[in-house]
């Protein structure tokens, strides 16, 4: 077994152990771009930066030139890595936090991406390079087989023992509650304040949207002193907390 094959075996059965998600689906073929060169006239380090940084907007797919190498990121360890440097600044500012004592404390957390992955869904529809089909991801959603993110599983404990509030505002719809109530109580999320899902009547854009329900909770009593989410929209408009922390996504992009 060549140097590069061994790597890519390597990564995917750390992404297997870590998150359940089955090697034999993510067969990934190395390209230029994957190794950190430009595809094309594209460099894909360079794209993704762009849009971590919130400079590319409102795009629809990952280009295709980086499919392979939005794919080695999110397998690799690149990608734990990353969420582990934004979870460990997190726990370092909650344990700096003066609580109030009056239980009224929160920390908003997201959901897809941010509590639990995605990521063997997307390893079967081209990570982000094909253009989203809702009635399969709905389907995937409704197995309510989505592994937690193991460096948002840490945070959460964290918050819990220190007894920071949690409240989940994620952008799945009402009629997928029990489904993910089941999902993230199995994985490890066994308590929380508030689950905070999309009416079918609100047709707001996901930063209006929880702008709007972070506002609710606030106007209730509660004081958000962290939000966390994978997407700028989780974490921009108002009402967003004390303090805000992104983790990683290249695969896909919510207003």
């Amino acid at each position: 077994m060549g140097r590069v094959a061994l790597l890519l075996f390597l990564f995917a059965l750390t992404v297997e152990l870590s998150l359940g998600i089955s090697h034999e689906i993510h067969l990934l073929r190395p390209r230029l771009a994957s190794g950190g060169h430009p595809a094309s006239g594209l460099s894909c380090p360079s794209w993704r930066l762009a849009v971590e940084t919130n400079n590319i907007i409102n795009w629809d797919t990952v280009p295709q030139a980086c499919e392979s190498y939005v794919g080695h990121y999110m397998l690799g360890h690149q990608y734990r890595q990353d969420s582990r440097v934004v979870v460990y600044e997190a726990i370092a500012y909650a344990e700096s936090l003066k609580l109030g004592g009056d239980g009224k404390d929160v920390w908003v957390f997201d959901i897809d991406e941010t509590t639990l992955s995605n990521l063997p869904y997307y390893a079967e529809n081209g990570f982000g390079a094909e253009v989203f089909n809702s009635t399969s991801f709905n389907e995937w959603v409704m197995k309510g087989k989505a592994p937690a993110l193991p460096e948002s599983l840490k945070l959460y404990n964290k918050l819990v023992s220190l007894g920071i509030k949690i409240v989940f505002l994620t952008g799945k719809g009402e009629d997928e509650r029990n489904v993910t109530v089941a999902n993230l109580k199995k994985v490890g999320y066994h308590t929380w304040e508030k689950l905070i899902l999309r009416k079918s009547s609100d047709e707001s854009t996901a930063l209006v949207y929880k702008s709007n329900q972070r506002k609710k909770v606030e106007e209730s009593g509660y004081k958000i002193v962290g939000n966390m989410g994978d997407q700028w929209s989780d974490i921009l408009g108002t009402n967003r907390g004390n303090r805000t922390f992104k983790l990683p996504d290249p695969m896909y992009y919510i207003a």
